[in-house]
């Protein structure tokens, strides 16, 4: 059973504080593994969270990785099995932020909302030496997911990689012959200064170099080895493209391949067939491409919205045939014909929204606008999210239940249980930086207006994650989601940048019954985390000093 201690208690009766394929580097081709590497692990596994200088784009730089290697090891498991993942804080270069915790980017976390990683929302952060178990059994969930420290702009300084839950049964097993560890696809955008300098910068935080499966080179750099994905011709492959960014938006294409989008953020779509595929921080697809060219190499190309040069190999892979000579390709993109529509992709099982097809007729429906106040910061409803004293599930386990109770101020939305809740996102072009994708904890969310249309879809609308608010002033976009999952739930912007300068809030669903169903299941050590000889920082999101 949960049991508080006078510390919180005192801290909540204070003034919230500002806180808050086969793929490889080499240039040979070589037959699938026979062996699990060390680079991927199972459900059952230890992240060991350290500083140590690594140069994926020929730059050398102290990073925080998992394990020692960028990104972070491909964690592998199938439907309803139990994940138990030891966390350990082991940093120690003082540049970066030495505090930490991981957040399991897509798994709703039913019944163990105190494993969703988040500091300050659902935890406290793991200090130096300290550890941590995360246990949770992500039941009916399969696709393709990701993880991520969520402290301040922590993973923009490595901590991020890949998770994958196969489903034995896959509906759309018949599109491909191979789904495994090779064949998952990661982009991220790298950066040669540490991050807490970076969160300095109020506007564009530009990246150094795109890095695709943790390789990559950058403007004036030296011509690094790139990511090599190997295929057979004839063979149809499930690449998973994951965006593991910070900022950007990539653009995802493969010269002289099209691709069939048969996913997207752990939701099986009915196939679409595309050439290009805009993918933006946090979200995932997985799409079925066929090695049906010549034998050659081909270029991967992953331009984004800050960089859409592929010079010396920038922003670029390599897709290797069996056969073809250690090279750089040569090929030419394009041509594009088939443009992604995110409104064009329909879930393949239980298509349709919830409630009353029509908006405003949602059980609960409320905006969220977005905009930049007076000191620069991002802001929901002219209010910019900062750290609570004690994080919000902490609050309402000791029994916190209205707004009024609730830190922070003015960031904490209360949503009763077992209603439909409808969002709606107006002219997003008030926050600059966009598009910004917006990611809630806890929940796929049906999209019954994306980005760009004014019209509605109830009947088959995308469901997901991450989603784009758009870039248009008339851009109103709107989600649908059932509140089925007792708990405090992050809603934020994935571009960390903007992040970490305020732009979230809290859903807290069904505060009287999440205290109810996790209280007597929350475990020692992360009752500890939060005991009373704990100093963690308390400053902005999290980070020290600013």
């Amino acid at each position: 059973m949960f049991s508080m201690s006078l510390l919180a208690f005192a801290l909540l009766t204070t003034s919230n504080a500002l806180s808050i394929s086969t793929t490889s580097d080499s240039t040979t081709s070589s037959p699938a593994p026979t062996a699990t590497p060390a680079s991927v692990l199972g459900p059952v596994s230890q992240l060991n969270i350290a500083n140590k200088f690594i140069a994926p784009d020929g730059f050398n730089r102290s990073a925080t990785l998992v394990n020692g290697i960028f990104p972070g090891p491909l964690i592998q498991a199938n439907m309803s099995d139990q994940f138990v993942v030891k966390l350990v804080n082991q940093l120690t270069d003082n540049t970066m932020p030495l505090e930490t915790s991981v957040h399991w980017h897509g798994i709703f976390q039913r019944k163990s909302n105190w494993a969703d990683g988040v500091s300050y929302v659902t935890q406290c952060p793991l200090r130096f030496n300290e550890a941590f178990t995360a246990q949770f059994t992500p039941v009916g969930q399969s696709g393709t997911y990701w993880y991520h420290s969520h402290y301040s702009t922590q993973y923009c300084d490595g901590l991020r990689g890949p998770l994958v839950i196969y489903d034995p049964e896959d509906p759309l097993a018949s599109l491909y012959d191979v789904d495994d560890a090779n064949t998952v696809i990661t982009l991220s955008d790298w950066y040669h200064q540490p991050s807490p300098v970076l969160t300095l910068l109020f506007g564009p935080v530009v990246p150094d170099a795109t890095l695709v499966n943790g390789l990559g080179r950058y403007a004036g750099g030296p011509s690094t080895p790139l990511s090599v994905t190997n295929v057979q011709p004839g063979l149809r492959y499930r690449f998973r493209v994951v965006s593991l960014s910070c900022n950007p938006s990539f653009n995802f294409t493969i010269d002289g391949h099209r691709m069939t989008v048969i996913e997207a953020d752990g939701d099986e779509v009915e196939p679409v067939e595309v050439d290009s595929l805009p993918v933006l921080a946090g979200q995932r697809y997985s799409v079925v491409v066929t090695a049906n060219q010549s034998v050659g190499n081909y270029w991967i190309r992953a331009s984004t919205s800050l960089s859409l040069t592929f010079a010396n190999g920038q922003n670029s892979a390599i897709l290797r045939y069996e056969g073809a000579p250690d090279e750089d390709p040569t090929t030419a993109p394009g041509p594009y014909e088939l443009s992604f529509n995110e409104g064009s992709l329909h879930p393949l099982i239980n298509p349709s929204a919830p409630g009353v097809p029509e908006i405003g007729k949602a059980d609960m429906s409320f905006q969220l606008a977005t905009g930049i106040n007076a000191t620069g910061y991002f802001t929901f409803n002219n209010v910019s999210f900062a750290n609570p004293s004690v994080p919000v599930l902490l609050q309402i386990l000791s029994g916190a239940q209205h707004p009024s109770q609730l830190l922070p101020n003015g960031s904490v939305y209360i949503l009763p249980p077992n209603k439909v809740i409808e969002i709606n996102f107006p002219n997003p072009t008030a926050a600059a930086g966009f598009p910004h994708p917006i990611h809630l904890h806890g929940h796929k969310f049906s999209v019954v207006r994306v980005a760009g249309s004014s019209t509605t879809n109830f009947v088959n609308p995308v469901r997901r994650d991450v989603v784009s608010i758009g870039s248009s002033a008339t851009d109103n976009v709107t989600i649908r989601f059932i509140t089925d999952n007792p708990g405090p739930w992050f809603l934020h912007c994935h571009i960390d940048w903007h992040l970490n300068h305020g732009f979230a809030a809290v859903m807290a669903e069904a505060p009287k019954e999440a205290a109810q169903e996790l209280g007597p299941v929350i475990p020692a050590d992360w009752n500890q985390l939060c005991g009373v000889d704990q100093n963690w920082g308390q400053t902005r999101m999290g980070m020290r000093g600013i």
